[in-house]
């Protein structure tokens, strides 16, 4: 059951009359349960949800109770929150890098699928998972497409994933293979290259995999609509390369939750070619640090502005000078203290991560039937 009852509002009429003091995350289910309803149509394999992205008991029953029976977990905390709000869904622990007792904490929890892209962290593992644990060799490629590469930190070379990948089924593991093509990447193609790939560090190794996990990465319709069929497509294309083809699996994170929500921070001050925001790099804006800022739409006490734009530099809250957005913002000219800022697709990676430096960071949570700012 949902949390949060559905206001029967607008945005523009809640912001309106709003007292708070900090951001609020405008959260529509039914959109939410949209997206969700896309990628079960559409991707032909198992869709689970990567916790990280938003882990809100709204957002998981929502996907529960949508028909979604699998979460990636990265902690013992989003095991037990996942465990709590979806009891009998699968769990994937596709962190890499674990210690022994959060192994223990995963096995005793009913963790079904393991990554791994070390030989060590392996071994680590053979020595604790079940008989009948999956672990699937996460492997990474120099592909272009991402906002930023997730190679950097996660990924073996495909020869060690090959050696790897004989190493788990020697072992009587169910042998799979895993990777991720980095966030917010929107060109289908790198998901061709990754099965390709996945197909020849198989035969490499000389073993039939049972699943395919294509992780996340699916794009979130930032500035424009974004269809996910393309990507789908060349997913489905790409598996002709394997001789007997697995099950896929996917876990996205921004992909699914990302459009369900956007984000109001208010102007607290406009200087010039700088604005000061209520919220900014410590809190919900943390991702605009690395990457271009959503569509967004400004809202007096009027309503909403129009008219000639102009770029300005935006800061947050805090008293650090690092706390402002990697890019100027193409706002209206005329602009008051007290306008919002209306960010759309902001479902992802706001409410984990945000702080509360400097006494910052309050976000207030309004669940909509729909988002209906002009972004």
């Amino acid at each position: 059951m949902l949390h949060q009852p559905v206001r029967q509002t607008s945005i523009a009429e809640f912001l309106q009359s709003y007292q708070g003091g900090g951001s609020v995350h405008f959260f529509s289910p039914s959109l939410l349960a949209a997206k969700l309803a896309e990628f079960q149509r559409g991707f032909g394999g198992l869709v689970t949800f990567a916790v990280k992205a938003n882990p809100t008991e709204d957002v998981l029953s929502t996907l529960c109770h949508g028909g979604l029976h699998g979460f990636d977990v990265a902690s013992p905390e989003e095991i037990a929150l996942a465990r709590k709000i979806c009891p009998t869904a699968a769990l994937h622990y596709n962190n890499p890098v674990r210690t022994r007792a959060e192994v223990e904490f995963g096995v005793a929890n009913g963790v079904a699928s393991w990554s791994v892209d070390d030989w060590d962290e392996l071994e680590k593992l053979l020595a604790r998972v079940p008989e009948d644990a999956e672990i699937a060799v996460r492997f990474k490629l120099p592909v272009e497409g991402a906002a930023y590469n997730f190679g950097a930190k996660f990924g073996a070379t495909p020869p060690l994933a090959a050696m790897m990948l004989a190493r788990v089924a020697e072992a009587g593991r169910k042998p799979s293979l895993t990777f991720h093509v980095g966030t917010q990447c929107v060109d289908p193609a790198a998901w061709g290259q990754y099965v390709g790939e996945a197909a020849a560090i198989a035969a490499e190794a000389g073993v039939t995999i049972e699943r395919l996990n294509i992780g996340g990465g699916f794009p979130a319709s930032r500035n424009y609509r974004v269809e996910m069929m393309p990507f789908f497509t060349a997913i489905k294309e790409a598996l002709g390369a394997f001789p007997v083809q697995p099950t896929l699996i996917c876990e996205p994170g921004r992909g699914l939750v990302a459009d369900a929500f956007a984000l109001a921070v208010q102007i607290k001050s406009v200087r010039n070619d700088c604005i000061y925001l209520t919220d900014g790099v410590y809190g919900g804006l943390s991702e605009l640090l690395s990457m271009p800022a959503p569509s967004f739409a400004v809202l007096s006490e009027k309503g909403w502005r129009k008219g000639p734009h102009r770029p300005r530099k935006a800061f947050g809250p805090t008293c650090d000078s690092i706390d402002v957005l990697r890019d100027p913002l193409e706002l209206p000219i005329y602009l008051d203290e007290g306008d919002w800022i209306v960010f759309r697709s902001m479902g992802a990676y706001v409410t984990g991560v945000t702080t509360r430096f400097n006494g910052y960071g309050s976000i207030e949570m309004v669940t909509l039937d729909t988002l209906d700012a002009p972004f």
